[in-house]
Parts: C-alpha cells; sequence; structure tokens
C-alpha cells in the first residue's frame, strides 16, 4: 500500500485502500498498524485534519478494529 508522509509528532506516513476500506498508519517509531473498515470520508479526514494525531485518537483508535503488522 502506498503511504503519504505527513507533517506529525507521532505519525510518519498514512495510507489507504480503497477497495478493502484499510487504513494503514505508519509511526515515527516505524511501527505500521492497519484499520479496518474505515469509510473514505475518515481517511479524508485524517489527511485533511490540522493535527493527524488528534484525528486518529477521536474519530479511528477506538471506533475500528485494527491489528499491528509489524
Amino acid at each position: 500500500m502506498d503511504r503519504t508522509a505527513v507533517q506529525s509528532t507521532n505519525i510518519r506516513s498514512i495510507g489507504y485502500d480503497m477497495e478493502n476500506e484499510t487504513l494503514e498508519i505508519q509511526f515515527n517509531d516505524g511501527s505500521i498498524y492497519h484499520y479496518f473498515d474505515v469509510p473514505i470520508y475518515d481517511y479524508d479526514g485524517i489527511m485533511k485534519a490540522s493535527s493527524h494525531g488528534k484525528y486518529l485518537a477521536q474519530h479511528i483508535k477506538d471506533s475500528y478494529h485494527y491489528e499491528r503488522i509489524n
């Protein structure tokens, strides 16, 4: 999955698989998480947010099943 680098104190890059509605987050420590069944509006929201980490915490982390993949 292609990811886009973002300016964040916690997140290095963000990617999205539209077909599977999977959001991929790479954190600055190198860990990568997949968030499942994330609608496109939440991907758009995190990409447009002034704080990517705050958006993740408020709208995604506790709303969708996720898994660390590395």
